[in-house]
């Protein structure tokens, strides 16, 4: 029962809900403009906030919805939070879209907001902080993950959280990558610039 938890974990972060909500709102497919990225960032550039909040919110559900899912067939931390990180990595990865997707940061977040209201808030406040300053939403969801692992540690939870917390940093780093240059190069899109 656990491995079907852990495949329909996969098979949940897979849904495109960005790809699918730019289908709807604009019979448009959100990988043709932007960045071509399904996440809500690209989608609130290129459609607007009334597109990007559905899909930031649907994204956010699914890790929500892996971790609860698997916590009803098992109370090892190991095992709900491996499903939380099949849905990040579903999310980035998607059987739908030829393994083609999202960041894996909202979804990310959702995870969290399933494991410790804490963390979450200290994630949601700092990354939010720092995008508020910078208006790069990369920089924030980058600093904010690379922080998970020590806020786990500094909330008093133990090695399958600090385990948990570095997998979902590298994972969202290596998913911002292309970001990471651009940052460098000081050509990264800001906040509120429309695509």
């Amino acid at each position: 029962m656990i491995y079907i938890v852990l495949i329909a974990a996969y098979l949940i972060g897979s849904l495109p809900f960005g790809y699918l909500v730019s289908r709807i709102f604009q019979k448009a497919d959100i990988r043709n403009y932007g960045s071509g990225n399904i996440g809500a960032t690209n989608v609130l550039r290129v459609m607007g906030w009334r597109a990007a909040l559905p899909v930031f919110l649907l994204d956010m559900l699914k890790g929500t919805a892996a971790v609860l899912i698997a916590k009803t067939v098992s109370d090892l931390p190991a095992v709900y939070l491996f499903a939380g990180f099949l849905a990040m990595v579903g999310h980035s990865f998607p059987l739908f879209l030829g393994f083609k997707g999202g960041k894996a940061a909202a979804t990310g977040i959702g995870v969290l907001a399933a494991v410790s209201g804490m963390v979450t808030l200290s994630l949601i406040a700092t990354a939010g902080l720092i995008i508020a300053v910078t208006r790069y939403v990369s920089l924030g969801s980058m600093i904010g993950a690379i922080l998970v692992p020590l806020f786990f540690w500094l909330f008093g939870y133990d090695l399958p959280y600090l385990i948990f917390g570095a997998a979902t940093a590298l994972l969202v780093i290596l998913r911002h990558h292309e970001n990471i240059g651009r940052l460098l190069k000081g050509t990264e899109s800001k906040l509120g610039k429309k695509s």
